[in-house]
């Protein structure tokens, strides 16, 4: 391939360094919900309703208040926790994997990405999220980026070496 990665390659890095980024994110989030007390998520819930929707008026405006209220007073602060600090690690050591082309963790991050699926859409149908869907989708575009990826990699393996270091000469 001449002119270095296929077009597909780097779609497929741009994704996984993304989805490596959402991982610090994540990571990020569930150790600062860990110390921020619930109460300052009501707050900065209702002030961020207040500025950015303009009151509590709209339909997401509602969402968004009620989502802050159950997670304050109700028990999902502990799973909101778990959740960003287990997805976050996950990501982060698959990205990782991933990017050092480490064949057995392609079909381990197909799983573990489908797996994300599954649980993003029967959340979203209990929740009535508007945001998990949109994240589900993209997941199976990366899924597809992975699976796509791992076959090339695998025929790269199979040539050899010699065609492998032929290919990065020739680019």
């Amino acid at each position: 391939m001449a002119g270095g990665s296929s077009v597909t390659e780097k779609l497929f890095r741009v994704a996984v360094v993304l989805k490596g980024l959402d991982g610090v994110v994540q990571l990020l989030g569930g150790i600062l919900v860990i110390f921020v007390p619930p109460s300052a998520i009501t707050a900065l819930a209702h002030v961020t309703t207040r500025d950015v929707f303009g009151g509590a008026g709209g339909p997401l405006a509602q969402h968004f208040e009620q989502a802050a209220e159950h997670f304050a007073n109700g028990g999902t602060r502990t799973f909101v926790i778990a959740y960003l600090l287990v997805h976050g690690v996950i990501k982060i050591g698959l990205v990782i994997a991933l990017l050092c082309k480490i064949r057995p963790a392609y079909p381990i991050a197909v799983v573990a990405l489908g797996a994300f699926v599954v649980f993003e859409v029967l959340r979203a149908t209990r929740t009535h999220s508007i945001e998990l869907p949109f994240f589900a989708a993209l997941d199976v575009l990366i899924i597809v980026m992975v699976i796509k990826e791992y076959f090339e990699l695998r025929k790269q393996q199979a040539r050899g070496p010699a065609a492998h270091d032929e290919a990065e000469t020739d680019a």
